[in-house]
């Protein structure tokens, strides 16, 4: 085993993984303590943070490119580096405006430190899901390569095995449901309703207590409906361990960021439900709106992602089960 590949197969261990998530919690604990966050502290939390993220979607998008043999491997890893991108612009986003001091007060000014750790470590969590679920999703890939390969001249007609879909009258509603769902224009168009909603609701520079319910109200239950319906399909796909795995870190990366949604929410409602007074802050409304645009694309993109993992289940079964 090469120096790279003794790095590469470390870097992935769960128990490497841990020891960052461990890491983070002990950092953000210890610069808490006395109730303050220094300049340089945050530019720490901060420089490591970035490169973490950007490190990790520059490796995932040249994976996507490097992986040859099965289609679904590069729409996977190419479907994850975009779920990335949203959250790295919003992190880049977040300490750019901190450090040049351009934010007032982000949920409720007397727990402000208290969900700047919440979020620190969400996101730490996030990432290091993400490198859980690659590490699977490679598995995957030579699972797949290595079984078609395998199957003699099948390998060539493998992604053809697969039905390319029903007619919209022959699906069961649960069937019906899912394509609506995970299909491309009806994810664009959500993010077209988001960025008319938040155009509007902000075009004032004042959104009401009622408009962040219907925001975070919108978030909270999309990601968790959404979790519940990863967890849903990771039982129903048994019998190919390297997916369900896949799916455990994107569950957990999943879980990591709705915790942040919903703690930042709920402090955001006590806040506009008049127990302090707002103070007139334009910059504040405009990174609140880029939160909830990278939100709702981190979503969507999500989505996409758990349609080529099922696709991909449907290819490998019907693979497996095909006489060689």
């Amino acid at each position: 085993m090469t120096t790279q590949e003794s790095l590469g197969k470390a870097i992935f261990d769960k128990r490497t993984l841990a020891a960052i998530v461990v890491a983070a919690i002990l950092w953000r604990t210890f610069i808490s303590l006395d109730g303050n966050i220094d300049p340089w502290e945050s530019v720490c939390s901060g420089i490591a943070l970035i490169l973490f993220g950007w490190v990790l979607f520059a490796y995932v998008y040249l994976e996507s490119t490097k992986l040859k043999g099965w289609i679904m491997s590069n729409w996977i890893y190419q479907g994850i580096a975009v779920s990335m991108v949203s959250i790295n612009v919003y992190v880049a986003i977040y300490y750019g405006m901190r450090w040049y001091k351009l934010l007032h007060v982000e949920a409720y000014l007397p727990m402000d430190l208290l969900f700047r750790d919440v979020r620190y470590i969400a996101l730490v969590v996030f990432y290091c899901a993400v490198i859980w679920s690659v590490k699977y999703a490679k598995n995957m890939h030579e699972d797949y390569v290595s079984l078609s390969h395998e199957r003699g001249l099948l390998h060539l007609i493998s992604p053809y095995l697969y039905t390319k879909g029903k007619a919209l009258r022959e699906m069961s509603v649960k069937e019906l449901i899912s394509t609506v769902i995970t299909d491309e224009r009806t994810l664009m168009v959500i993010i077209g309703i988001a960025f008319l909603w938040r155009t509007i609701i902000s075009i004032d520079f004042n959104i009401t207590l009622e408009e962040s319910l219907y925001s975070g109200l919108t978030l909270i239950v999309l990601g968790w409906l959404f979790l519940a319906y990863i967890c849903i399909t990771s039982k129903e796909e048994r019998g190919w361990q390297n997916m369900n795995k896949a799916y455990h870190g994107i569950a957990i990366g999943l879980t990591a960021i709705n915790i942040y949604v919903l703690v930042y929410y709920v402090m955001r409602w006590y806040r506009l439900a008049g127990v302090t007074e707002e103070i007139f802050a334009p910059l504040d409304y405009l990174f609140r709106d880029a939160r909830f645009f990278a939100l709702v694309i981190f979503y969507c993109a999500s989505i996409v992602v758990l349609k080529f993992m099922k696709r991909a289940y449907e290819e490998y079964r019907l693979l497996s089960t095909a006489e060689a």
